[in-house]
C-alpha cells in the first residue's frame, strides 16, 4: 500500500505541468523552425492546448508548409 502525501500529490502535479509546458515549447520551436516566425496569436493559441492536442500538433506539423496550414488546424478543432 502507497501512501501519497499532499506535498507528493503537488509535485507531481507540478512536474506534470513542467513537462507540458516544455512539450509545448519543443512544439512551438519546430513550428519556427518550418514555418518561420508565427503570428503571436496563434502562438497563444497553442499555449493554451492540452497535451493531446500538443501531441496531435507535434505530428500534424510534419505536413505544414505555411503558416495557414497551421491556422486551418487549429480551425479544426474551433479555437480560432
Amino acid at each position: 500500500m502507497q501512501i501519497t502525501t499532499s506535498w507528493m500529490e503537488q509535485g507531481i502535479k507540478q512536474g506534470m505541468e513542467r513537462g507540458l509546458t516544455r512539450e509545448k515549447e519543443l512544439v512551438l520551436r519546430q513550428l519556427k523552425r518550418k514555418l518561420g516566425q508565427i503570428a503571436p496569436v496563434l502562438e497563444s493559441q497553442i499555449k493554451a492546448l492540452n497535451i493531446d492536442t500538443v501531441e496531435s500538433l507535434g505530428e500534424a506539423l510534419l505536413d505544414f508548409n505555411s503558416e495557414n496550414d497551421l491556422k486551418a488546424w487549429l480551425e479544426s478543432l474551433q479555437l480560432l
